[in-house]
């Protein structure tokens, strides 16, 4: 639902703009809460996922096709103002780097796809896991929110296309139209959500961030017949090496360059929800050329003549960098998960 340059007038535009850059401000502040030394790499690799899984168009029906969006994922693995930056990072990599949404209309993008999904998909999942709390709550919840974060951002752009957009449109027949697909689309994300989740959980439950408190440590038993407990219900502490994300974070980013340069040829070619709903109801003229549409990565490769693949994977590598600094910057200094800032945190049960 990557929005081009040539929807909006310039008052939506500007105003959409500064409600993004306001909302990046808070997110930035607020992610010091969420991220430190153990977290920060699995930000970064999340940005990067959801980079490589918005290239994986799906079928929907009608000869439409959707793609995540990937904000209701990134707030339960990552906490909600990590995830509004996750976004805004992929969508700032898509839009100066492949030409994917419009310059002019990054500002609409970030608020939807960033603050709306975040928003909707963390409210959602918070209402569904407070009174239940175990792992399979977690995975039906990531499901739920996911699912719901898709129409939420569909019928918020209709809502500013109504006030501020570049052709006149029917707003309950574009409503109707945008959230019914949407709806769709939100089935797909929802699925993707909830296998990304349950993986997590299954693998590592300590790194995903919607979980804490709710799913089972991680119990590791060691030769000596102790048990070292990983942070849980029950609230003990990790040892450093069980904490940091070790071989999941390597792992985590030759999933996502799989994905981006293989599993992407294989991507469907029909227009996505937005592209469908504005063909059919006679605005898609409005859109404008990109700014940066002739430089060889524009379209993933497409202008240039680079296989997709290679600029899925080049693109994978830029958001991993371009997020991982980012989230390395504004991550708590000196702390690894505990809050005390120090690895002596360790904290071991006995059999």
């Amino acid at each position: 639902m990557h929005v081009p340059d040539g929807f909006f007038n310039a008052a939506v535009s500007v105003s959409a703009g500064a409600v993004a850059a306001a909302g990046v401000a808070v997110c930035l502040r607020g992610a010091r809460r969420e991220l430190d030394d153990r977290t920060a790499p699995m930000a970064g690799l999340v940005a990067a996922f959801v980079f490589a899984v918005q290239m994986l168009n799906f079928p929907v029906a009608a000869g439409t096709s959707g793609h995540l969006l990937g904000g209701a994922l990134a707030a339960i693995l990552v906490g909600p103002y990590t995830a509004v930056l996750c976004v805004a990072v992929v969508l700032l990599v898509q839009a100066f780097f492949f030409a994917d949404g419009g310059l002019t209309a990054l500002g609409v993008n970030i608020t939807l796809m960033g603050l709306v999904a975040v928003l909707v998909g963390w409210g959602v999942f918070l209402l569904i896991t407070r009174s239940v709390r175990n792992r399979g709550v977690v995975v039906a919840a990531s499901f739920v929110a996911a699912l719901l974060s898709v129409p939420a951002s569909a019928l918020a752009f209709t809502l500013l296309f109504w006030i501020g957009g570049t052709a006149p449109i029917e707003i309950g027949t574009v409503a109707a139209a945008m959230g019914g697909v949407h709806l769709l689309i939100g089935v797909g994300e929802g699925l993707i959500t909830a296998v990304t989740v349950s993986t997590v959980l299954a693998i590592r439950p300590d790194l995903v961030y919607g979980a804490r408190g709710i799913v089972a440590p991680l119990v590791l038993r060691g030769a000596d017949g102790d048990v070292i407990v990983t942070p849980g219900s029950q609230g003990a502490q990790a040892p450093v090496a069980a904490r940091r994300p070790g071989w999941f974070l390597p792992a985590g980013i030759a999933v996502a360059a799989l994905l981006a340069g293989v599993v992407s040829f294989y991507a469907s070619s029909s227009p996505d929800g937005l592209e469908w709903v504005a063909e059919d109801k006679g605005f898609s003229d409005q859109a404008t050329d990109h700014s940066l549409g002739e430089q060889p990565l524009a379209d993933y490769g497409d202008v240039g003549g680079i296989p997709v693949g290679v600029a899925g994977v080049i693109g994978v590598g830029v958001t991993l960098a371009v997020g991982g600094g980012v989230f390395y910057a504004v991550r708590r200094r000196g702390d690894h998960g505990d809050g005390t800032g120090s690895d002596d945190s360790d904290k071991k049960v006995s059999a």
